[in-house]
């Protein structure tokens, strides 16, 4: 039998990750609850363990066999079961949760390993970056930035001439991190046969200063115009293959590195769901997946396949449609104006009928739905589609979400509640995106992200970061929802804070529901998948304007050590 006390089991991280890495992470887990008789593989003792389970809130031990919990209770308990071959783990009094989750992100990694990264903070700094790419990049091939944030560049606005400076003979696209706008430079536009004169689509815009002219920024659908010009990185299948599986395995990394074991793929494509599958069979997927897909739908549906289809690594989701824009680049539909902007209610991307006709060929294909939905218009026209599948075709528990789901009143919250409708409302961005929110005003905000709200009204709420748009580390997101303090200290919607407990649940159990897999995860439980995660310091009893600070000491994924630090 091993044991390991707490300063071992610390020095321990990097031999056991190394470990895990050569023997590579399960292509298969098995799902069968773990087996009443025998000495379970691993226990962990003399922790402080927030079980998230109302039966045990609290304990100090657990024991893994196979790949779940055997056994919660107290360390004396727990020590009863281990046998000659159980690894013992002395905790010291750390901090364990289950495992988190991430209801909503788009991970990929892709860009991360090889994109051009302009989350910087001068207008200089990025126009460098560019051209330093420019120069490695043939002519007429695209030049491309990402996770910029117009908010966090101290002297911008970055404008079109900007990039012109920087790249004057390629075609430019600098992404927001937001997701929803684009920056572009003349040349891209050229190639567009876009022009000042050029007006804007009813799903999009062109941004322009007040002259008149282009200013660069693009939102929404009118960025369609530059997906079929300029050259692109020619790639072959097995290139990009690659590229995709290894952009995987770095995010996956990194995911689990914050604590997440579980996350929320809102988008996943072909590319996408081959990207798990190698990633997987490489050993390098260390987080469970549920994909939300949006291209194979058609033929999946078309194949039989709905919701649910899969094992406890991946499984297919619901399928994600968007209908709106933004809440961190100001284009999300509301029904009153943005501050200081009397004209610009936000920018639908979907009409009533598109949302109508999607919703009702899914839910009659037994699909569960997610539909982007940040303003109170919108949330409203996507509950409209939900009453009417859910009168016209009842189902016992369709579980349809609402991603976002960013401005709430009581008529909404209350129809949400009725409908069964999941919330997935971003829990870091009150906290990293502050400085935005002067676009809505403190009034506004005490209905935004409305975690507390939701709670109130006995609504499940889960948690999502939306990555990149959000940063996707768990412990930002419990500060955020804890203080509704942003960097700076201004506190957006004091009404809407929650405990820490309360945040514990919205990231792991009520994010296991959200996927319909409340009875395998989200809890410390026995006879659930051995997800959890141990903390250097407990949130509950951290300065609550430090809790983003706290390290994940260890990272574990159905019994195996996927992050040590």
């Amino acid at each position: 039998m091993a044991t390991y006390t707490r300063k071992q089991f610390l020095n321990l991280g990097a031999v056991l990750a190394g470990g895990a890495a050569a023997a590579k992470l399960p292509v298969a887990a098995a799902q069968e609850p773990a087996a009443a008789e025998g000495a379970p593989e691993l226990a962990v003792v003399n922790a402080r363990v927030y079980t998230v389970d109302d039966a045990l809130p609290r304990a100090e031990a657990f024991a893994v066999r196979r790949d779940r919990f055997a056994a919660v209770g107290s360390t004396d308990d727990v020590r009863n079961l281990v046998g000659p071959n159980t690894e013992v783990i002395d905790a010291g009094g750390m901090t364990v949760t289950p495992g988190f989750i991430d209801t909503h992100s788009h991970p990929s990694g892709v860009n991360e390993l090889y994109g051009v990264d302009t989350n910087l903070r001068t207008v200089a700094e990025i126009q460098r970056a560019l051209r330093t790419k420019a120069l490695d990049t043939p002519p007429g091939r695209w030049v491309r930035g990402f996770m910029f944030d117009d908010t966090k560049v101290v002297d911008g606005p970055l404008h079109r001439t900007h990039l012109d400076e920087a790249v004057p003979d390629h075609p430019v696209n600098v992404a927001h991190r937001g997701g929803h706008t684009n920056w572009f430079n003349s040349h891209a536009f050229e190639l567009a046969g876009i022009t000042r004169d050029t007006p804007d689509p009813p799903d999009g815009r062109f941004a322009r200063g007040p002259d008149g002219e282009l200013s660069g920024m693009v939102a929404e659908h009118a960025r369609d115009v530059f997906a079929n010009v300029g050259e692109r990185e020619d790639l072959t299948e097995e290139e990009q293959r690659t590229r995709a599986r290894e952009g995987m395995a770095h995010i996956s990394s990194l995911m689990t590195a914050a604590g997440l074991t579980t996350v929320h793929d809102a988008g996943a494509g072909r590319g996408r769901l081959v990207a798990y599958q190698d990633a997987r069979e490489a050993g390098e997927l260390r987080h469970r997946v549920y994909a939300m897909v949006r291209g194979p739908y058609e033929n999946l549906r078309d194949a039989g396949v709905s919701t649910g289809l899969g094992d406890v690594w991946v499984r297919i989701g619901g399928f994600l449609y968007g209908a709106d824009g933004s809440a961190s680049v100001s284009t999300m539909r509301m029904s009153t104006p943005f501050e200081g902007r009397p004209d610009d209610y936000g920018i639908l991307t979907m009409s009533q009928a598109e949302i109508h006709e999607v919703v009702e060929d899914a839910h009659r294909h037994n699909w569960q739905v997610g539909i982007h939905a940040n303003g109170d218009v919108t949330i409203d026209m996507v509950l409209n589609a939900y009453e009417r599948v859910l009168a016209r075709w009842p189902h016992p528990d369709r579980r349809h979400r609402i991603e976002h789901c960013s401005l709430v009143n009581p008529d909404l919250l209350r129809r949400i509640r009725d409908t069964g409708s999941i919330p997935t409302p971003f829990w870091t961005y009150v906290h990293f995106h502050g400085e935005k929110w002067q676009n809505y005003g403190a009034e506004r905000m005490e209905w935004m992200f409305a975690h507390r709200s939701f709670l109130d009204y006995d609504i499940p709420v889960a948690g999502a970061s939306d990555y990149t748009p959000g940063p996707f580390s768990p412990l930002m997101a419990i500060q955020s929802m804890v203080t509704r303090r942003d960097f700076d200290g201004r506190v957006w919607g004091a009404n809407q804070r929650v405990t820490v407990d309360e945040a514990l649940r919205i990231g792991t159990l009520n994010g296991a529901r959200a996927s319909y897999e409340e009875r395998d995860k989200g809890s410390i439980t026995a006879g659930k998948l051995a997800d959890f995660v141990v903390l250097e310091r407990d949130p509950h009893d951290a300065d609550p304007d430090d809790i983003k600070n706290i390290g994940v000491v260890r990272t574990v994924v159905g019994g195996r050590t996927v992050h040590s630090a």
